[in-house]
């Protein structure tokens, strides 16, 4: 059995002298090399900024948008949106390990997995399209996939349903900054507070705020703002269009007694939306851009504009105990997990 690099470079066919997720193109033949871990998907969970552009490129028609996971796939070796340049995650059952990882790793033959890496990453063979949820960005599917050894994933839990877990596992990394970011006595503005990474983020920032604090949802219709009142994960609420940074502005500082933020968290999956999450902080505060539809550049070049020296923060998707930590709140938060099971299960 051939020995693979722990990285996955062994993966890469085009360009050479990458790894793979920046790669154009990768080696998805399923035979694994020893340090590799051959994986049968059940369900691929698309990043919510991949999904939204592959519903307005193909007019919301499930059937082009299968066709249109398959052709990146086919012609990448993975599930990376080649205009997003994101991925998502997958769920599925480890199906063989190699020899150099058995021993090494806590898994066995049988497990049920997610994994935590991105599918911008993964060696993926997809053999068929079963069924498309297209309210949650859920695609099940019939084929293998290759975690390598430097892969990070998540033992699917006992006690809630696998569905649910995968849904919560897929924005792991924005709960979990919250929670190290946040302090006692902070301001919070989330932007796109009531989809599925917002709802947990709120639900973690209030948490850490304590009494002192103020934390405030932006959501992008009334009914949003419902929804997110309800929960009761926020201390105020605003309805604004993300991408119009001034009408933000101007209701973030409202909401927040003409005060600019300690911390924004830009949840948002939709481009245009950096300088929304940049003017309401103050200097020497923090934006947490989780949301891979953010134009890095733009928030940069946008924050040397408005002469704003504040601290921005890649949405890196990992973090340590990311997983751990959101699971929890499932557990901790009754109504969250009420509202994941009803949008996400099934």
């Amino acid at each position: 059995m051939k020995k693979g690099c722990k990285y996955g470079t062994h993966r890469v066919i085009e360009p050479k002298g990458v790894l793979p997720q920046p790669a154009k193109k990768i080696d998805n033949t399923m035979d694994i090399y020893d340090n590799e871990i051959l994986l049968e998907v059940k369900a691929l969970n698309i990043d919510s900024a991949s999904f939204t552009q592959l519903k307005s490129a193909n007019g919301g028609d499930p059937e082009k948008i299968g066709q249109m996971i398959m052709d990146i796939v086919a012609e990448r070796g993975k599930m990376q949106n080649p205009v997003t340049g994101s991925g998502g995650m997958l769920m599925g059952t480890v199906k063989q390990i190699g020899p150099a990882l058995k021993g090494k790793t806590p898994l066995k033959e049988g497990d049920d997995i997610a994994t935590l890496v991105s599918l911008s990453l993964t060696p993926l063979k997809i053999k068929k399209i079963k069924k498309i949820h297209m309210n949650i960005d859920k695609v099940e599917i019939e084929g293998e996939a290759i975690l390598f050894e430097s892969g990070i994933y998540a033992k699917l839990p006992k006690d809630m349903d696998e569905s649910l877990a995968l849904a919560a596992l897929d924005v792991a990394g924005a709960p979990a900054q919250a929670a190290k970011l946040v302090k006692p006595g902070d301001s919070v503005l989330i932007l796109g507070a009531s989809g599925k990474s917002g709802i947990l983020c709120c639900y973690e920032a209030k948490k850490r705020v304590g009494p002192t604090g103020n934390v405030v949802g932006v959501a992008s219709r009334e009914s949003s703002k419902e929804k997110l009142a309800n929960l009761n994960l926020c201390h105020e609420h605003i309805v604004a269009n993300a991408v119009e940074a001034m009408d933000v502005y101007n209701k973030a500082l409202e909401a927040n007694g003409g005060k600019e933020y300690d911390l924004c968290i830009n949840c948002v999956n939709i481009p245009d939306t950096e300088m929304s999450s940049i003017l309401p902080v103050k200097d020497g505060g923090t934006v947490y851009f989780f949301s891979m539809a953010t134009s890095f550049t733009k928030a940069a070049l946008g924050a040397e504009g408005v002469g704003k020296d504040v601290n921005m923060i890649i949405g890196n998707g990992y973090t340590k105990d990311h997983a751990e930590i959101t699971l929890e709140e499932l557990r901790e938060n009754s109504q969250i997990r009420e509202l994941f099971e009803k949008t996400y299960v099934g």
